[in-house]
């Protein structure tokens, strides 16, 4: 899995052409979890989001398919006693429906070839009166978006979609969700945080 490959390095590579960003996701998001909080986190990667989400919740479950990405948040989350790691498919998530009070999935929309599957399997493990927080990298006044995923794809990490606000916000209104919310952190590769309350 290229996952598995890139995992070690996946960090150093953020960090070197979009540290504000990908820092600055991750407390953004965590200032959308409470203390009483159960928290279900799907394509959790290297851990860079998990990190920030561990010290604010009741409990973190974070989830990847990848054995090397998971090993990345482990050493990430190992000091907090409230975090399980587990394999998990988004697109077919193993717990029962309304199980969490926050579901969060970073950076993974725009990777997936039914991204509206993936958000209804979200939203289906989502509480009602919960939210469903997905990140994800846009184009925004700039085409840092465009050489970093030429430079992705050239190590085999395929775009399926590729998304500025507008077609962003699209995305939630044609999935029947025209009230999500939206969040943006600026940056050198911008991220749009949708949010989505569940009623």
């Amino acid at each position: 899995m290229i996952w598995d490959k890139v995992a070690p390095l996946y960090d150093a590579f953020e960090s070197l052409v979009n540290n504000r960003v990908y820092s600055g996701t991750g407390k953004a998001v965590a200032e959308e979890i409470g203390p009483e909080d159960n928290v279900l986190e799907c394509a959790c990667g290297t851990g860079a989001i998990s990190k920030y989400i561990a010290p604010k919740c009741a409990s973190l479950i974070a989830t990847d398919r990848s054995e090397n990405m998971l090993r990345e948040t482990y050493l990430k989350c190992r000091g907090f006693g409230n975090v399980k790691l587990g394999f998990s498919d988004i697109m077919h998530l193993r717990f029962r429906d309304g199980r969490f009070d926050k579901v969060v999935a970073g950076n993974v929309i725009h990777l997936l070839d039914d991204p509206q599957g993936a958000l209804a399997e979200l939203m289906r493990v989502c509480r009602s009166g919960g939210k469903v927080i997905t990140p994800t990298y846009i184009t925004y006044g700039s085409n840092s978006l465009k050489y970093t995923q030429s430079l992705l794809e050239k190590i085999g990490l395929e775009f399926k979609s590729e998304f500025d606000l507008e077609t962003y916000k699209e995305f939630f209104r044609s999935a029947g969700y025209p009230d999500a919310e939206f969040r943006i952190v600026e940056g050198n590769m911008p991220c749009a945080i949708a949010m989505i309350t569940k009623e």
